[in-house]
């Protein structure tokens, strides 16, 4: 890990080298901080989508990989958590049909199939894919 940043206990921020241990490293990073935070049902699925979307970023990018987690103040039912991973390649990640014998291309379907809502958003330095689970209530 390069750098933690944790603000008010709302938004905590992870930078990660573009190295094969970062999506083993960001999955631990947001399974603790999302059982700190109480959140302890989103924990498994946050740390499995972001896995996958760790794993995107080192594929087809170079350079650091930002994880960043954004919770409500006083998390309840309706509410949702924010998870975002950034890198510095500026083309969005496509979804595409994998083929039943494909060992890739699920990822994205996986997000897509799991999330409340999730989308991309260009960035001056690349891009952040980003998702948002329900607050169990």
């Amino acid at each position: 890990m390069i750098g933690v940043i944790d603000t008010e206990g709302d938004t905590v921020e992870w930078t990660f080298p573009a190295e094969p241990g970062a999506v083993r490293t960001a999955r631990t990073a947001v399974r603790d901080k999302l059982r700190g935070w109480g959140l302890d049902g989103l924990a498994d699925l946050a740390a499995l989508l972001v896995s996958e979307l760790v794993t995107n970023s080192l594929r087809h990018a170079t350079g650091p990989i930002g994880v960043r987690l954004v919770r409500p103040r006083l998390p309840g039912p309706g509410d949702t958590l924010r998870v975002e991973v950034s890198d510095p390649l500026p083309d969005p990640p496509r979804e595409r049909a994998a083929g039943p014998d494909d060992e890739s291309g699920r990822g994205l379907q996986l997000v897509a199939g799991s999330a409340r809502s999730w989308g991309t958003h260009p960035g001056d330095n690349g891009k952040t894919v980003w998702f948002e689970l329900a607050v169990p209530g």
